[in-house]
């Protein structure tokens, strides 16, 4: 919607001779420099080389100084959105529920799609390919590798669904370790350090596990799943509610038309993996806000 002093705004500048398309750019005095996060799903270096050309792309589309900020975790990206110090952020769908639920101003526009055009992905449990274990009532007493508090596929999906196979992770594993991001739990179940992680997975023929091995991290064949969970909604790009309204419409546009006017650039961060991201909004994310809000109370429940 277009405010009444955007409107009166445009008005005095076409008044006074100036030319809206002018006015339309008064923004880059503001914000001689965009800050764009990511979350950590995989280690630093990997961040770069998938979002260098993005952020290099977006600059150019936006006529501004653009840079790449690697959170430190998932809470970083939520802070450093709250403080108005990151503009854009690529969140993951339970830490930007868990932004809106803890006031962050931030507005969800793009969404991440899949090669199949669905818009979801899955939490699953992966354990040694040669391990005895079958399924998640086999591990008792073993370690569990989760990611992050803030992951959705990583820990708050992982939790709801051992809650509702009546496991309490806390009493029913040795241990439960949070490595910090999607390859580090691999890593710490390929080391031996536990015996089952969590991670996401798209597909056959998408997942965290797959981009390790494109990377020759590990070979994909000697895990695997089991436990897949039900679907959950795909990752939204997010920038922050005051941005003004011309700022936040060139960065929609840049991010809605990457995979057309800078196609290497695209496929660099999803390796030819994904559809063009879509519009999106908050109201997608009401399911993930109901599944934060559930875990909060079981850790209530057990804290008290």
């Amino acid at each position: 919607m277009i405010s009444r002093r955007v409107v009166l705004s445009g008005l005095a500048a076409t008044a006074a001779g100036l030319p809206v398309s002018a006015f339309a750019q008064d923004w880059k005095a503001k914000y001689p420099e965009i800050v764009f996060a990511v979350i950590p799903a995989e280690n630093a270096s990997g961040v770069t080389d998938r979002y260098g050309p993005f952020v290099a792309y977006l600059s150019k589309e936006l006529g501004t100084k653009v840079t790449l900020r690697i959170a430190n975790d998932y809470a970083a990206l939520i802070e450093g959105q709250r403080a108005g110090n990151i503009h854009i952020g690529m969140y993951g769908p339970a830490s930007f529920a868990r932004a809106l639920l803890t006031g962050v101003k931030t507005e969800a526009f793009a969404i991440e799609v899949n090669a199949d055009g669905t818009k979801g992905y899955h939490s699953v449990f992966y354990v040694k390919k040669d391990s005895p274990y079958q399924k998640i009532e086999d591990l008792k007493g073993k370690n569990l590798g989760l990611v992050d508090p803030n992951s959705t596929s990583g820990n708050n999906v992982p939790r709801f669904v051992l809650d509702q196979m009546g496991i309490d992770p806390e009493k029913f594993f040795s241990k439960v370790l949070y490595t910090g991001s999607h390859e580090n739990a691999v890593t710490a179940l390929a080391q031996g350090t536990v015996d089952v992680c969590a991670n996401w997975w798209n597909d056959e023929n998408e997942s965290n596990l797959l981009r390790m091995a494109r990377k020759n991290m590990v070979k994909a064949e000697d895990f695997r799943i089991i436990f897949k969970s039900d679907l959950i909604v795909n990752s939204p790009m997010a920038y922050l509610s005051d941005l003004p309204p011309d700022l936040k419409t060139a960065i929609k546009g840049a991010v809605l038309n990457i995979a057309t006017k800078d196609k290497d650039a695209f496929d660099k961060i999803y390796e030819g993996k994904s559809k063009p991201l879509e519009e999106t909004t908050n109201q997608a994310y009401d399911p993930v806000i109901k599944l934060i809000k559930f875990v909060d109370d079981l850790k209530k429940k057990k804290a008290s």
